[in-house]
């Protein structure tokens, strides 16, 4: 098959879908891989070290994408890049459709394959291409978050740990799963005072044992997020509805209780937000104040930590490369119905419930959309 892998172009985005260890990989299954030239270089990654171990390198990206069977990126394709794919190909990245109409129109009239990796599940009910990504992005969440709360940056001007003398500043962490964990975990080793919010006891009762109750745990109600919203430093919004928008937890009129200075950091974005006042923003301006609140809204956080990110996603989504590259999306997709969930698009369909809803669009089901083209 003829694999490629394209230099991402969204702002700030260092990261890259393969390192060349995962391109020697597919070279050995017998694929032909092409990179466009600079792809790697954000990740630490010279042209010289993939061609070293086989690939192709291309200076034109239009050739790039032309050549190409399996389209491997990291981010959603951007404008620029939707133009290139048509009918036949197949693309396999992060697409987050949810929060994106126009992107979902644009991909159904391209006639593209768009598989997902955030919608790919497993045995275990997890999401395993999006877990990488999300361990990633919720420990960044405190470091960032962190940052914002520097008076230089419009927050409060507090230490998260405090000093001695000085209580820690109280971090709340809304949602338990992946990101929600990895958050907490690191506000908890940097010694902030932390809350997690969650609707689900089990999930609740792991983390209250795993932790040792060091961590707070508590059931997630409209009075647990107003007592959230009064005495919370920082908030974490880590709230997952898979394939789904997510749900705005924290509305505008909730900002006049917070402190001022107080950050938000809103890891559900790519997702839409949830937070009512949240809105995408980039690594060239992270931040923005609604109510004398910053909002911390960057919808690619892996991306400033581009190597460590490319390692992590190139080591959970290679075997999926592999079996998708040595069967074929049609047999993969009929055969596992665990990657079967990652189909978004396919030949101008739309596949995914929660993108339908979302939009008032019409879905089909796998078995009619594989049969179509």
């Amino acid at each position: 098959m003829q694999i490629a892998v394209p230099k991402e172009i969204k702002n700030h985005e260092y990261r890259v879908a393969l390192t060349p260890a995962g391109v020697r990989e597919l070279i050995a299954h017998g694929h032909d891989v092409i990179v466009e030239r600079g792809a790697g270089e954000g990740s630490g990654f010279s042209d010289a070290e993939y061609q070293g171990v086989g690939a192709r390198l291309e200076s034109d990206v239009e050739q790039v994408f032309r050549e190409a069977e399996l389209i491997l990126k990291v981010k959603e394709p951007q404008p620029a890049e939707v133009a290139r794919l048509t009918s036949g190909q197949t693309l396999f990245t992060y697409l987050h459709l949810a929060a994106a109409r126009e992107l979902t129109e644009s991909l159904l009239d391209s006639g593209v394959t768009a598989i997902a990796y955030e919608t790919i599940t497993d045995t275990a009910g997890g999401l395993p291409l999006l877990a990488p990504m999300s361990r990633v992005a919720g420990r960044m969440a405190i470091q960032a978050g962190a940052h914002a709360l520097e008076k230089a940056q419009g927050g409060m001007g507090v230490l998260l740990p405090g000093v001695p003398g000085v209580p820690p500043a109280r971090v709340t962490v809304i949602g338990g799963g992946v990101v929600g964990e990895n958050a907490a975990r690191m506000a908890l080793g940097l010694g902030a005072e932390v809350v997690i919010l969650d609707t689900s006891l089990n999930r609740l009762e792991t983390l209250d044992h795993r932790y040792q109750g060091q961590i707070r745990t508590v059931y997630s109600t409209s009075e647990a997020l107003d007592e959230a919203v009064r005495h919370s430093a920082l908030i974490i919004g880590a709230v997952l509805v898979p394939g789904a928008a997510a749900p705005k937890l924290i509305r505008r009129e909730h900002l006049r209780n917070m402190m001022p200075g107080a950050v938000l950091v809103d890891v559900a974005i790519d997702q839409g937000g949830c937070f009512e006042t949240s809105r995408a923003t980039t690594h060239a301006e992270p931040t923005y104040l609604v109510d004398g609140v910053v909002h911390y809204c960057v919808a690619n956080m892996p991306g400033a930590v581009a190597r460590t990110s490319t390692q992590a996603l190139t080591s959970a989504t290679l075997p999926y490369v592999v079996k998708l590259a040595n069967g074929g999306y049609r047999k993969v997709l009929r055969e596992d119905r665990h990657f079967a969930a990652g189909l978004n698009v396919h030949a101008g369909q739309l596949t995914i419930a929660e993108v339908g809803a979302a939009f008032g669009m019409p879905v089909i089901s796998l078995e009619d959309a594989l049969a179509k083209g």
